[in-house]
């Protein structure tokens, strides 16, 4: 085949519990640098199967980051750039054509696409990142992921929940919200989760589940028109994907909306909570692509997990709602867009 935030008070807990998970495969990943170098005068190849945009910044991170860390590409590494902007229906074959080419790593994208790239290779090393690996069934464990799939675990459940928790912050003393959930991702434990957690604040919450894009906007307006005062968009790739849809149509009808990634404030989001994703991109995702392309079994590189999150607020989108933001959110926010 040819290829053409620091933590908040109260966070605490979840650092402690996270970070020394995150720092052994930190340590795994580091460790085939000094006990192995890639091949002189060896192209190394990475395929790809992902709906998204080849040219989104944390694609852009990671090709980088394996530059400097001595794949670079056009030189020692071809990448398959035709990987990028599938369609549902071109998966499949897609993934069978790097199978046959016997590429050395494959990026799969999350969800649909990463579960038939699974399907396709029990063999060839997989990298993924996902809202919960072991939630979806990506995985075995954390610490063993066992078969030939690894990468980044996103802490999904436990980052929506907070996310609610800011949301109430940005918006004193709202009784309705809502939110957008992706049932492949958000599983009924933690759905239930974040509505005992909104019922103790004497708060309504009504969650709204999204199965394609065509019902992103239906369900905007269905949670505005039952009285929601904000909107919690759940970690999820369906979501991420058609993020514009949804900060398009919450500021048509003045529904401020929390997001998955800080970034979104830069384009036009009200508010966002999470790591960055081009970050992990280049800090986790490429030192573990470099070690498999080194010979690291998948299965020998425990998932990883960000530990630094960072909260961004925009105040021009606020200001638009008529929300005043509470100056303690200001003084906290990483980010500040006005």
């Amino acid at each position: 085949m040819t290829f053409p935030a620091k933590l908040r008070v109260g966070e605490g807990i979840l650092v402690k519990r996270r970070t020394l998970l995150t720092a052994a495969g930190a340590a795994a990943a580091s460790r085939p640098f000094a006990a192995r170098s890639q091949q002189a005068g060896r192209t190394y190849r990475i395929g790809i199967v992902s709906p998204q945009l080849r040219s989104q910044p944390h694609y852009v991170a990671l090709v980088e980051a394996l530059g400097r860390l001595g794949f670079v590409d056009g030189k020692n590494l071809e990448i398959d750039w035709q990987g990028f902007e599938l369609k549902p229906e071109q998966y499949a074959s897609h993934a069978k054509e790097l199978v046959d080419a016997k590429v050395d790593l494959i990026f799969g994208g999350t969800g649909e696409p990463i579960r038939i790239v699974q399907k396709t290779t029990s063999t060839i090393p997989i990298l993924t990142i996902a809202d919960d690996m072991v939630g979806e069934g990506l995985v075995q464990s954390l610490a063993r992921p066992g078969g030939n799939t690894t990468g980044v675990s996103l802490l999904g459940a436990e980052l929506d929940g907070k996310r609610q928790e800011i949301l109430i912050e940005l918006l004193p003393g709202v009784r309705r919200l809502a939110a957008l959930a992706d049932p492949l991702v958000a599983l009924p434990r933690a759905l239930e989760a974040i509505e005992a957690a909104a019922r103790g604040r004497s708060i309504e919450l009504t969650i709204h589940k999204i199965a394609s894009a065509t019902d992103i906007a239906p369900a905007i307006d269905k949670a505005k028109a039952a009285g929601a005062q904000g909107l919690n968009v759940l970690a999820s790739v369906l979501l991420f994907i058609n993020r514009r849809i949804i900060i398009e149509r919450t500021a048509a009808i003045g529904l401020p909306a929390i997001y998955q990634w800080p970034e979104y404030v830069d384009q036009g989001a009200f508010a966002g909570y999470g790591p960055r994703l081009a970050q992990i991109f280049r800090d986790h995702m490429a030192p573990m692509a470099a070690a498999m392309l080194r010979g690291t079994k998948p299965a020998d590189l425990p998932v990883q997990q960000p530990t630094t999150f960072q909260l961004a607020i925009n105040l021009k989108v606020a200001k638009a709602l008529g929300i005043t933001v509470p100056p303690p959110l200001l003084v906290r926010a990483d980010e500040v867009v006005e």
